[in-house]
């Protein structure tokens, strides 16, 4: 018992054995140096009976058992002392006194050896040796001052938020498994991450530098293509994923049921891009499909209009470019059915352009508002309305643009199976708002034909996904998944999907996706995936230091699996993440805090053996701007034969317009 009674009887004990330790090295140097004794008249016939008496016991026997006796009772005494704890205190510093206090007291034997007044031998003999008492002293007392339950050295805490990962490889025909190794209380071993179900969407988080690309996205790419996937690929920065789906494919074309089309969408240069017309109008089967694009056009050029969705003077040029993509539609089967054709169409002047829509029907309920605007003289509100739409529509007003977009070398079906393809499309980021937007409509398009039954399994896999938009993603991620349509997202972080996508629509992306991959993030993307992972039991420890003793108390808490500042502080290489199962396939360890392993060497061997992506046409500066010249004549013959003919025909005079003054 802790009492006071018991500590003062310890402390009586200690002092007692302490004093017989000194009773008896005092003795030793009265048997041993009794000459110089005598010679110092310090001898005592008392002294000598008991001595006499302690002879029997065979202590003064040898010159080593009462020497050695006195450290004992030292021993004794300092084990039993309890001294302030310091938590600064070494062992190695305690250690050095009583090392040194050892060799000093057992060592000045030799003193005694050598030829010298006896006087003066004696009086070294027993100056040495009570220094090398006190240096013994002094480290017992030191040793008894030290915390010997050190909290563990830990500082960040790594150890104890480690935990077991999935060891296991786990493999099928539409997986994803990336090798790893991980940390579990100290011990590094050997993972996989298995995304064993990527149909319920891939999310690849992190900052500029963390690896996206070069540990996750290529693998999602190689290892889908040599499972015969068809494939779509957004490469923000052209050519970097390209270069690595094109070898990749003539390295296992062979292994598909019928060999895919390889091709290319690239604005810069055309000698490497395909042509494709997203507006193909077989693909434009209702006036939705008009709305849809029209849409996805408008806000790809307007980033700024998503968060005003359903405004006025958002709403209204959107229903004008949807007038004029399905009046084009439906002139001459779609004949003229292109961006560009609509771009032209768009710059008409009102009164030749409000007579020529208002011949197709179908659109007379979105035209009608801008001509009784025009009609009744509303010029200011007709500009507002429509100028905007012309304004943002120039913009892609290029060559080179209306070159790729007015012709079909392939339709946008990837995953059809008996013309399976692998798309890539680049985008550049010096011209990405631009680029961006003609590449978020060929996605929406492709979108529409892609999410459909009995088709071929498909990977998409989009880079840097902000930078464009597409309205309907998590409707894809949700539906696509029976479909077989696998969809791979790379982002920065969750404040760039906001500012891009608004909050609302970044939060459903963030939280459909059953697959995450995050390397570093900062802020409020790491604190959300840290509360997305969980918590693990964690063992605490917390220590009490008072003047004569030390407690620690150990405990048991649920905490963060992965805290945000663990995320907030990863390397390049190092990624969280929680993967999803199938219903046949269970994964019981989703979580996951590792390393990826790449092979360097193997990768970049790969790499330099890569062939470049083979130009597809010899292209002149000429064929381009005579293709940009015959567009413009185009839509100024449509509109010409359009209104000979309303002026030809009495029953279609009541289409023109007039403005009033």
């Amino acid at each position: 018992m802790n009492t006071g009674e018991n500590a003062e009887a310890l402390r009586k004990i200690i002092d007692l054995t302490r004093k017989c330790s000194i009773i008896l090295l005092c003795l030793h140097y009265y048997v041993y140096c009794y000459t110089a004794f005598e010679i110092w008249h310090l001898t005592n016939p008392v002294v000598q009976r008991i001595l006499l008496n302690f002879g029997n016991t065979g202590l003064f026997s040898h010159f080593y058992i009462s020497k050695a006796a006195a450290l004992v009772f030292l021993a004794i005494s300092v084990i039993g002392t309890k001294g302030k704890k310091d938590e600064k205190l070494k062992l190695t510093e305690a250690l050095r006194y009583l090392v040194g206090g050892l060799l000093v007291y057992w060592s000045s034997w030799w003193l005694l050896q050598l030829r010298a007044e006896v006087i003066v031998l004696a009086g070294l003999y027993i100056s040495v040796t009570s220094i090398g008492f006190l240096l013994i002293l002094r480290g017992g007392n030191l040793c008894s001052r030290i915390i010997h339950d050190k909290l563990q050295n830990d500082i960040f805490n790594k150890l104890q938020e480690t935990f077991p990962q999935e060891e296991r490889l786990l493999q099928n025909e539409y997986s994803v498994n990336l090798p790893a190794r991980y940390n579990l209380k100290g011990k590094i071993r050997r993972s996989w991450i298995n995304i064993i179900n990527p149909f319920r969407a891939l999310l690849v988080v992190g900052t500029p530098g963390a690896g996206k690309s070069y540990f996750v996205i290529r693998h999602v790419i190689t290892q889908h293509i040599s499972k015969c996937f068809s494939m779509f690929i957004y490469d923000f920065k052209f050519d970097d994923l390209s270069i690595i789906a094109y070898n990749t494919f003539l390295k296992y074309k062979h292994r598909y049921p019928v060999e895919p089309e390889f091709y290319v969408i690239n604005f810069d240069d055309l000698s490497l891009s395909n042509r494709c017309n997203p507006l193909h109008p077989e693909s434009m089967t209702d006036i939705t499909d008009a709305t849809e694009s029209s849409r996805t056009i408008m806000l790809g050029l307007n980033r700024e209009w998503i968060r005003k969705t359903g405004d006025f003077f958002v709403e209204s040029p959107i229903n004008f470019v949807t007038a004029i993509i399905w009046f084009l539609r439906k002139y001459q089967h779609g004949k003229y059915c292109t961006l560009p054709h609509v771009i032209e169409l768009m710059q008409v002047n009102y009164e030749q352009l409000f007579p020529v829509l208002r011949t197709e029907p179908e659109i007379e309920v979105l035209i009608n508002p801008f001509v009784t605007a025009y009609t009744n003289g509303a010029m200011e509100q007709l500009e507002g309305q429509i100028a905007s739409a012309k304004i943002t529509m120039a913009r892609l007003a290029s060559p080179q643009l209306y070159y790729v977009l007015n012709g079909n070398d392939f339709t946008l079906d990837i995953n059809n199976p008996k013309e399976p393809k692998i798309v890539c499309m680049g985008n550049n980021p010096q011209k990405q708002q631009v680029y961006g937007a003609v590449l978020s409509l060929y996605i929406s398009r492709m979108i529409k034909l892609v999410n459909r039954k009995n088709q071929q399994k498909s990977s998409l896999i989009f880079d840097e996904f902000p930078t464009i938009y597409f309205n309907a993603i998590d409707s894809l991620i949700a539906t696509a998944r029976s479909n077989k349509v696998a969809t791979c997202l790379g982002i920065q972080d969750l404040s760039q999907l906001r500012k891009d996508y608004g909050r609302e629509q970044a939060e459903v992306i963030m939280n459909i996706a059953g697959n995450i991959i995050s390397g570093q993030v900062m802020g409020d993307t790491a604190k959300q995936l840290s509360e997305r992972f969980g918590k693990i039991m964690q063992d605490r420890e917390s220590l009490s230091i008072n003047a004569s003793d030390t407690s620690v108390s150990r405990s048991k808490q649920l905490e963060s699996a992965i805290p945000p500042s663990a995320i907030s502080s990863l390397s390049s290489g190092e990624f969280v993440g929680m993967v999803a199962d199938d219903p046949t396939e269970k994964i019981g360890l989703k979580v996951f805090h590792s390393e990826i392993l790449n092979d360097h060497a193997v990768l970049k061997a790969e790499e330099d053996a890569y062939l470049p992506i083979p130009k597809i046409r010899k292209i002149t500066q000429s064929e381009i701007e005579d293709n940009y010249l015959q567009i413009k004549e185009e839509v100024m013959a449509i509109v010409e034969s359009e209104m000979e003919r309303i002026y030809d025909t009495p029953e279609l005079a009541h289409l023109l317009v007039a403005r009033e003054e």
